[in-house]
């Protein structure tokens, strides 16, 4: 669960700042080293966007439809979430491949 809660957080991250900044939409032809500079200075561009402007033109946008998740209806993605429920069968399967990695962990250790 953390693992999964922390690319999330990640991948909304570079979402946002592919968003933002155009250089990190597509393919680059620069050294890695390079690459990882230009995402550094992304972030810190946006940072400084955050702490300095009064008003973030980004921050309410809409999702561009060229950004919308492949295979989902429009609306629907474009709707607000404002409750989730679980449900057994989730809850279950999620508990039953918790206890498989485990088990497969602890399996390793002996």
């Amino acid at each position: 669960m953390k693992h999964s809660r922390a690319r999330n957080v990640i991948e909304r991250c570079f979402s946002l700042l592919k968003r933002r900044c155009a250089i990190l939409r597509s393919p680059s032809h620069y050294p890695i080293k390079i690459q990882g500079r230009m995402i550094t200075a992304c972030s810190l561009l946006h940072n400084f966007i955050r702490m300095y402007m009064v008003v973030d033109p980004e921050e309410n946008a809409r999702l561009a439809f060229d950004e919308l998740p492949i295979g989902e209806d429009l609306p629907e993605v474009l709707a607000y979430i404002e409750t989730i429920e679980s449900s057994q069968i989730w809850t279950q399967w999620r508990d039953d491949l918790a206890r498989e990695i485990y088990d497969e962990w602890r399996g390793r250790r002996a």
